[in-house]
C-alpha cells in the first residue's frame, strides 16, 4: 500500500507498506494474523509451515507453533521465516479464540481493559509543517499524552536539523505531553550522548536505539550516561535475543509480528519480566492488541502512523486511540476484525 507521504528515519525511507496476510482455518472458522515486510514472506508459508501441521490439533497451539518453529531450522528462524512464522502464529492463536466464541483477549486473559498507546511518526521526511500537524493532531486533538518523532536523520549526519525539529516537537506538543525520539540505530555511542545532552531542556522521555541494536554494550554506555530511557528490541526474532539486550536498556521492545507471534510475545515479556523491565509493543497496533493487555510488565503500545492507517483500510472493527488508549475488543470473537477481501482503491492484493 503507498504511504500518504514519503517516509524516513535515521537509515531507511519507504513509500509504501506491505502487510502479509495469513489464514488459519479449521472446523469451518478462520482466523487470521499478519506481519509487515516483503512478498516473500508469503511464499514461506505454504512451503515451510502448512506442512509442519498435519493432523494436529488446532487448539493445541504450543504444538502448533512447536511443529511450525522445527521446520524452519533450515531456513533460518531471523528474517523471512520468522516474519511467517509470526503471522501464522497470530492466525492460530485467532482461530482457536474464534472456535469457542470467545474474544482473543478472554482466552489470553487481561491485564488491563484499556492499552496505553504513543504516537509515532514525524519521520526525518517530514517537513515542519507535516511534523507539526501530526504532533498535535495526536496531542491536541486524540488526547494521546506521548509523542515520538524520528531523528538521526542522513544516518546521523543532520544533528542540527534533529535538535531543531525536537525542539519544534516540544513547542507544538506542550509542556505536559511526553516527548520520545528514536533514532533507529544512526547514531555512533559518543554522538547520542552528546545529542541527548543538548537535548536536556526538552524533557525527553524516551530514545529509541541511539546507537544499533547490534551495538549491546553501546546500548548500555548511552542508557547509563543519558537522561531519557533508552529502548530497543524490536529486530528480536526469538528468546536468545531478547535475554541477551535485557541487561543494556531500560525498556525491552517486542514485536508480535516478528518475535514469533503471540506465543513468542508472551515468552519474552517473560524474560523482560525476569531482568526487571517492562516491554513496549512495537507497530503492528491491532496485531498487538489482545496480547499487550494481557501482559503485566507492558508499558505501552506503538501507534505508528502506517501500520494505524494500513490497518484502518484493510480490516473492519479496527478502533481508534482516543485519551492516549485503546478500547481491548472484548464484545466480538477472535481479534474482532474482519479482513475486507475486496479490493479497494489506494491498494492491491498480490
Amino acid at each position: 500500500m503507498p504511504t500518504d507521504l514519503p517516509g524516513g528515519d535515521g537509515t531507511l525511507a519507504w513509500t509504501d507498506t506491505t502487510l502479509v496476510l495469513v489464514r488459519a482455518e479449521a472446523d469451518g472458522h478462520t482466523g487470521t494474523g499478519w506481519t509487515y515486510g516483503p512478498s516473500a514472506v508469503a511464499a514461506a508459508v505454504p512451503e515451510l509451515l502448512d506442512p509442519a501441521l498435519t493432523d494436529l490439533e488446532p487448539d493445541d497451539v504450543p504444538a502448533v507453533w512447536s511443529a511450525m518453529r522445527r521446520n524452519l531450522r533450515n531456513a533460518g528462524r531471523p528474517g523471512i521465516a520468522g516474519l511467517a512464522l509470526s503471522a501464522a502464529d497470530c492466525a492460530v492463536w485467532d482461530l482457536k479464540a474464534r472456535r469457542h466464541d470467545l474474544p482473543l483477549a478472554r482466552l489470553l486473559g487481561t491485564a488491563r481493559r484499556r492499552v496505553p498507546v504513543y504516537g509515532s511518526g514525524g519521520f526525518t521526511t517530514y517537513d515542519d509543517e507535516q511534523q507539526q500537524r501530526q504532533l498535535a493532531g495526536w496531542v491536541h486533538g486524540d488526547g494521546i499524552p506521548r509523542v515520538k518523532i524520528k531523528i538521526g536523520g542522513s544516518c546521523g549526519t543532520e544533528v542540527p536539523r534533529d535538535l531543531a525539529r525536537m525542539v519544534a516537537a516540544r513547542r507544538t506538543i506542550g509542556d505536559d505531553a511526553e516527548l520520545y525520539v528514536d533514532a533507529n540505530g544512526a547514531y555512533q555511542r559518543k554522538q547520542a550522548i552528546r545529542v541527548a545532552s543538548a537535548a536536556a531542556d526538552l524533557d525527553v522521555r524516551w530514545f529509541e536505539e541511539p546507537v544499533s541494536s547490534d551495538d549491546l554494550a553501546g546500548l548500555g554506555l548511552v542508557r547509563d550516561r543519558v537522561g531519557p530511557d533508552v529502548a530497543a528490541g524490536e529486530y528480536g526474532f526469538d528468546l536468545v535475543y531478547f535475554h541477551r539486550m535485557a541487561p543494556f536498556v531500560d525498556c525491552l521492545q517486542i514485536d508480535v509480528t516478528r518475535c514469533g507471534g503471540i506465543t513468542g510475545f508472551l515468552r519474552a515479556a517473560a524474560v523482560a519480566e525476569a531482568a526487571g523491565l517492562e516491554v513496549s509493543a512495537h507497530c503492528a497496533p491491532h496485531q498487538h492488541l489482545a496480547v499487550a493487555a494481557a501482559t503485566p510488565n507492558l508499558r505501552h503500545l506503538e501507534w505508528f502512523h502506517d501500520h494505524v492507517r494500513v490497518e484502518s483500510m484493510l480490516f473492519d472493527g479496527a478502533g481508534p486511540a482516543t485519551g492516549g488508549s485503546v478500547d481491548v475488543v472484548l464484545d466480538r470473537p477472535g481479534t474482532g476484525l474482519e479482513f475486507r477481501t475486496g479490493r479497494a482503491e489506494g491498494y492491491r492484493v498480490a
